[in-house]
């Protein structure tokens, strides 16, 4: 960025007013300090320009960051809500299990696209689903502890049983996994 050019013309200015009065012996005259009143006005000048840049560029960056997250995340409500409508269809296809009717295969077979679009429109919008097994280890982060028991054959802190998958939106949870955890086993 080019400063001023008024600056040099001002320190010329001064200096040939120095000279000035160097030469003649003579007080300060009242254009010397207009001068430096001048000078003054000037430095504070540049330095509101300065701030009202650098406010204009944080603000610049700071609406950048709130487009790219309103994109990535603005549908977390929405897809916070839809989360129940895979949890039914999975209910739906596990009650069903192999004791099907032929006459109820076509709705199952029915429900079974419907399960498979919505995991496919999941995985399109960055939505992937937590699906801790048993036997792994509770993760704060990404799980609730929906209860604790102790088992025989298991450290404590690992899962003993999964009630709910969980779900994440990018690198956001929306919904943590529900698990239960093993405790300490009794002795």
């Amino acid at each position: 960025m080019a400063e001023p050019k008024n600056d040099d013309f001002l320190d010329d200015l001064a200096e040939a007013e120095a000279e000035e009065l160097a030469r003649t012996g003579e007080e300060i005259t009242d254009e010397a300090v207009a001068l430096d009143e001048l000078r003054a006005e000037r430095d504070q000048l540049r330095d509101r320009y300065m701030r009202a840049l650098a406010d204009a560029e944080n603000a610049r960056k700071r609406s950048e960051r709130d487009r790219r997250e309103a994109e990535q995340y603005g549908g977390s409500r929405l897809a916070r809500d839809l989360l129940s409508v895979y949890d039914n269809l999975k209910r739906a296809l596990q009650s069903a299990g192999d004791e099907q009717s032929p006459a109820s295969a076509a709705l199952l077979e029915g429900v079974d696209l419907t399960m498979r679009e919505l995991l496919n429109i999941f995985a399109r919008h960055g939505i992937t689903r937590i699906a801790p097994e048993v036997g792994e280890r509770f993760d704060p982060n990404l799980h609730e502890a929906m209860f604790e028991a102790p088992v025989p054959g298991t450290r404590a802190g690992d899962i003993i049983e999964v009630s709910t998958e969980g779900f994440q939106l990018h690198d956001r949870l929306l919904r943590p996994a529900q698990v239960g955890v093993s405790s300490t086993p009794a002795a």
